[in-house]
């Protein structure tokens, strides 16, 4: 069965690295940033993950490398959003509901705020059926 088409989409950290890696899934991101291109669809990320991503390239290729992949992400077709209280507060609700990372609750609360889906492959919301709570395209993992 084909997956759903969505006019919005939030990326998690998950979706991201696996396009810049080119891990299993970053050919959906791929298809994902072609469609924003072309006004197909709008793509939204959270600060909290982009620092999420910048801390995780960091640590595991060096601060050269988090410098280009931030460079990178800043060439592309997605909206940064930062946080406000409407979004913090989302996040929290989240956080006291699901047991997953708070930086992830970010992702899933601006998807919430945004009527958007999650894209992402983080086996955590499976674990703990965030799915309940927001639209995600699953990334293969």
């Amino acid at each position: 069965m084909a997956k759903p088409e969505y006019k919005r989409y939030v990326l998690d950290s998950f979706a991201l690295i696996a396009y810049f890696e080119g891990e299993s899934g970053g050919d959906l991101v791929k298809r994902l940033f072609e469609r924003a291109t072309k006004g197909g669809c709008e793509l939204f990320l959270s600060v909290v993950n982009l620092g999420e991503v910048a801390y995780i390239v960091e640590r595991e290729r060096g601060l050269p490398k988090a410098q280009e992949t931030l460079a990178r992400i800043d060439e592309l077709p997605v909206s940064i959003s930062d946080i406000d209280r409407r979004l913090a507060l989302a996040a929290a609700h989240l956080k006291a509901r699901y047991p997953i990372a708070y930086a992830d609750c970010f992702a899933a609360a601006l998807a919430q705020v945004k009527d958007a889906a999650l894209v992402t492959g983080d086996p955590e919301f499976k674990n703990a059926r965030v799915d309940a709570a927001i639209p995600i395209v699953w990334l293969s993992i």
